[in-house]
């Protein structure tokens, strides 16, 4: 039998709104009692483990500025006997696009970034774009972009780039023979991903992407692409520190975030995941904790996929985000900011008509609900390609991450559902 993995596999979606896998015993080694507050998140969770369908599942929630409650179920590993808990160490993918959009509000606020600003003001080679007649059609049937790509598309999705993950045809293909990708998945090659080599540097990253068309006309469209990994070369030359240096010491540190980053450590292996795919009644290990790809430094700080982090360390980011820039004393970004990041900042007039945020708005690399969303207007965050999810709800005062290690996301609805049964006790 064949796994294949679809170019979904990389995304990474927040939704509020199965597959009966039989799995060793050894994912029943641990369940949490810490979810009291939280019976039917606590069930939904733990469900996945008892039905044998995921190893280890595990929810934080944090109300105000208050403690973390951390409960969950199961192990790191199907062959594991250490029971995730607040320190297991999870591949965020795409919740590492707020991060990111955090560190350009960061830059903003200083005065060395502006949100309408043109990047070619520091990317020259984005001076003189092209724009595809057809999307996803001809490379060479192509027309001059009208507007300039600005810091807000690239923030939230409008910038009218592609994504290797998404694109079909000649522009997936040059994505893929170029190297511009939006993260890492494992050593081992997997069949439905490109066995491409990825650029060497962000600098080389952003080169190779100017030189090919964009999809959309800037500003005009929603759609889901390599903009946040572009901005982190954004990020980079503006601030005059190597990207991944940038978040450390403007974000991890001061928010004492130790097992936040690009790489997993020698040392801190054993708080490592498993990352698996559901396939054929099995999980199939795609990147075990032991020989995992995150060990190695990656070639490229991936601003749109590339973090690695433990429930209590993205909690105090959403803990910031929660006390509109501060937590704990430690200040990110004056209130104004961090509302701002965390409001529709989508062109007027850019569509969502068709994606995966149709009908909501986008802030500074999440979504952000609207007072017509389900849970009204206050929910800014999003979620992750092997099935985590984190976000803070402003109006209802809570902050919220749910983790697990699947690809892809859809495959089960531990993500997709996640949202809907933390509400149900919200609610209750």
């Amino acid at each position: 039998m064949t796994m294949m993995v679809s170019r979904r596999a990389l995304l990474g979606g927040f939704a509020l709104g199965g597959a009966g896998l039989m799995l060793p015993g050894a994912a029943l080694a641990w369940k949490a009692d810490g979810g009291a507050a939280y019976p039917a998140t606590a069930a939904f969770i733990e469900g996945f483990v008892d039905r044998r369908e995921l190893a280890g599942t595990l929810a934080a929630i944090g109300k105000g500025q208050g403690a973390l409650d951390v409960f969950g179920a199961g192990t790191q590993a199907m062959d594991s006997a250490r029971a995730v808990d607040g320190d297991t160490i999870w591949r965020l993918y795409s919740m590492t696009k707020p991060v990111t959009g955090i560190a350009a509000m960061i830059l903003i606020e200083d005065g060395k970034l502006k949100l309408d600003q043109p990047i070619a003001d520091i990317l020259p080679a984005f001076a003189k774009m092209k724009v595809q007649n057809t999307p996803d059609g001809s490379l060479t049937d192509v027309r001059d972009a009208k507007t300039l790509i600005t810091v807000r598309h690239l923030l939230t999705h409008t910038a009218g780039l592609g994504y290797g993950i998404v694109q079909k045809g000649p522009l997936r293909d040059a994505y893929n023979e170029q190297g511009i990708l939006g993260g890492q998945v494992s050593r081992l090659p997997i069949p439905g991903l490109p066995a491409s080599k990825p650029a060497p540097s962000l600098a080389e990253f952003a080169d190779r992407l100017a030189k090919l068309p964009l999809v959309h006309e800037p500003g005009t469209q929603w759609s889901y692409s390599v903009g946040l990994d572009l901005l982190g070369r954004v990020i980079e030359v503006v601030s005059g520190q190597p990207f991944d240096l940038f978040l450390k010491t403007r974000l991890f540190d001061p928010l004492g975030m130790k097992s936040t980053g690009f790489q997993v450590a020698a040392a801190d292996v054993g708080r490592l995941s498993t990352n698996y795919a559901p396939f054929g009644g099995a999980l199939l290990p795609i990147d075990p904790a032991t020989s995992s790809i995150y060990l190695d430094k990656p070639p490229i700080p991936y601003g749109g996929g590339g973090l690695v982090s433990t429930a209590r360390d993205y909690d105090r980011f959403l803990a910031m985000l929660l006390g509109e820039g501060e937590t704990d004393g430690v200040r990110i970004l004056k209130p104004e900011t961090a509302r701002l990041a965390m409001s529709n900042l989508l062109p007027a007039g850019a569509s969502t008509k068709n994606s995966f945020v149709e009908g909501e708005g986008f802030g500074a690399g999440g979504r952000v609900s609207l007072p017509t969303s389900p849970t009204g207007e206050g929910v800014f965050g999003w979620g992750g390609a092997a099935g985590t999810i984190g976000f803070v709800d402003r109006k209802r005062g809570c902050r919220v991450g749910g983790y697990a290690q699947y690809m892809p996301a859809e495959a089960l609805p531990f993500q997709r559902d996640f949202g809907k049964n933390f509400y149900k006790d919200v609610m209750a």
